[in-house]
């Protein structure tokens, strides 16, 4: 048997898990997937992703690999793998890649978007893919607040509390905020790395601008100062989706 370089493209609900990263008490979707490979392959392996998804956060295309050996075939391996995994993780796509591939570490960018609704009443049936927020947002004040955030930025103002890194410094390709139907906001961000709630607390800020607390100039002012205590609160997890990963 030869070794073989495994990459997987991953959807899944994170509703019911405690984000991506293997825990040692909570279930995971690293965990899961993981389990579900040994079980097939009777050898311990470990997945690397392109990045970890806090609990309650989803993904339509997250990205991993991992190396096995094996003579198992590609569509095999999927075909097993999503027969073992509960119904809210679901393998897309199993194959073959170069030995030096690395889910992590060859990212370009991550596209990632956040789903909010915008309506007195809560929605029955998207409770866990949406955030609601009952008073009425002023959506052009947000886009302005929108406009300024693509560029080379420290976004340390908008990292999460208690997760410092040495470097806060991220490149934002695109970003922008749009009504999909009267009830709907939805707003997606490409860039070249993300710090831990980055997305979240934008988002948070940006509906603070939205309920007219701050201005779009003040949201500026936030950005450059670097200091997370300005900024809006963290949005909830439910409304988070991984969308694309770019290599």
């Amino acid at each position: 048997m030869t070794e073989t370089n495994f990459k997987l493209i991953i959807e899944y609900d994170g509703t019911h898990y405690h984000g991506w990263q293997r825990q040692r008490q909570d279930r995971t979707i690293q965990g899961e997937i993981e389990a579900a490979i040994q079980k097939i392959t009777r050898q311990k392996i470990t997945l690397i992703g392109s990045g970890r998804t806090d609990a309650g956060v989803h993904a339509l295309a997250q990205v991993a690999n991992f190396r096995c050996q094996t003579d198992i075939k590609p569509d095999a391996l999927l075909a097993g793998l999503n027969s073992l995994l509960p119904s809210d993780v679901v393998i897309k796509h199993c194959q073959p890649v170069a030995s030096s591939f690395h889910a992590r570490y060859q990212v370009q960018s991550k596209i990632y978007r956040y789903r909010i609704r915008n309506h007195s009443l809560p929605s029955a049936l998207g409770r866990d893919f949406e955030w609601h927020v009952r008073k009425q947002l002023k959506l052009s004040e947000m886009q302005n607040a929108v406009a300024c955030i693509p560029g080379t930025y420290d976004f340390k103002a908008f990292e999460g509390a208690g997760s410092p890194r040495n470097d806060t410094i991220r490149t934002i390709f695109q970003a922008q905020l749009v009504k999909i139907d009267p009830d709907h906001l939805v707003f997606t961000i490409q860039a070249n790395g993300f710090l831990r709630f980055m997305v979240r607390n934008i988002v948070g800020t940006l509906v603070a601008v939205g309920l007219q607390k701050i201005s779009a100039g003040e949201f500026k002012k936030i950005l450059l100062s670097k200091d997370r205590n300005l900024a809006g609160p963290t949005a909830p997890p439910q409304g988070l989706v991984l969308v694309q990963v770019i290599y």
